[in-house]
């Protein structure tokens, strides 16, 4: 709907850069998927709600009072990086390092988990998002072409790319020409919207780097055999994982459903509440 409403509706995304961007939105979005999936009226439902690692405090607390006030028991909070890790099927209870590349639509989790504990990670606003507005960036200056942020994903989608591909693609791609301010179709190739996704794409590699420099030696050796994991929506860029690879010189292995790992991880500790206290980022609210 994005993009596509009338003046009398207005389309919102509560949450935007993985925090709350509009509250009384959010609590009424999670109040309706309690009431979904919640139908003992008499007994609040106890909520886990998936967070970047780099959210600030007031942040935690923001997140904390929508779910208790759209009607949940107790709220705990586990960090996106590890409910990533525990989705994905890495054995994050071992004393042995484990390292999960996260790459959502508001924000890219890097991280290194040993213990159930986050040993060191990296928390950067850049994902699925950050690149579609450097496609809609990249249409307008090549092009005086202006697209909408649905265009400018399916074009990510479709062909985007991180690495050379065998058989470059192509695509039409339709928008408003920002000097007649008539619509117009352009034909774009994989080649120039993989150059203009080196940006992100450089700033993840980069944060990748610095949790590598900063992981302990005997974690650091684990690696080497293991490699990492990459999950989200962002590492279904064509690619992504050979980039990643050719950078670091380690294994890099694409979950098998990047998608839906921070949710199905989410899940999971919520079935074992022992486990779920031992990763959550703090008590109880």
């Amino acid at each position: 709907m994005l993009g596509r409403t009338p003046g009398n509706i207005v389309a919102i995304r509560p949450m935007k850069d993985g925090v709350i961007a509009d509250f009384e939105i959010t609590e009424a979005m999670l109040r309706h998927f309690i009431q979904k999936v919640h139908h003992r009226k008499l007994i609040a439902p106890r909520v886990v709600v998936a967070v970047p690692s780099g959210i600030t405090e007031v942040e935690k607390r923001a997140v904390k009072d929508s779910a208790i006030h759209a009607g949940a028991r107790e709220v705990y909070l586990i960090e996106q990086p590890m409910a990533s890790a525990i989705g994905v099927g890495l054995p994050v209870h071992e004393p042995a390092g484990n390292m999960i590349v996260d790459i959502g639509g508001g924000t890219c989790e890097i991280a290194i988990i040993s213990l159930a504990g986050i040993v060191f990670c990296r928390s950067l606003r850049v994902g699925g998002d950050e690149m579609d507005n450097t496609i809609i960036a990249h249409m307008k200056r090549a092009y005086n072409l202006m697209i909408g942020e649905r265009t400018a994903e399916e074009v990510k989608i479709r062909i985007g790319s991180a690495f050379p591909l065998e058989q470059e693609l192509t695509m039409d791609v339709k928008g408003r020409d920002l000097g007649s301010g008539l619509p117009k179709t352009l034909t774009i190739r994989s080649e120039e919207i993989r150059e203009a996704l080196q940006e992100p794409l450089s700033s993840i590699l980069e944060s990748i780097r610095i949790t590598l420099e900063r992981c302990p030696p005997e974690l650091a050796s684990d690696l080497v055999d293991r490699g990492m994991v990459m999950a989200g929506g962002g590492s279904l860029i064509r690619g992504i994982d050979r980039l990643v690879a050719g950078e670091t010189g380690l294994p890099v292995h694409l979950a098998d459903d990047p998608m839906s790992a921070v949710a199905e991880g989410t899940g999971r500790v919520l079935q074992e509440i022992e486990f779920l206290k031992r990763v959550a980022t703090n008590a109880k609210y």
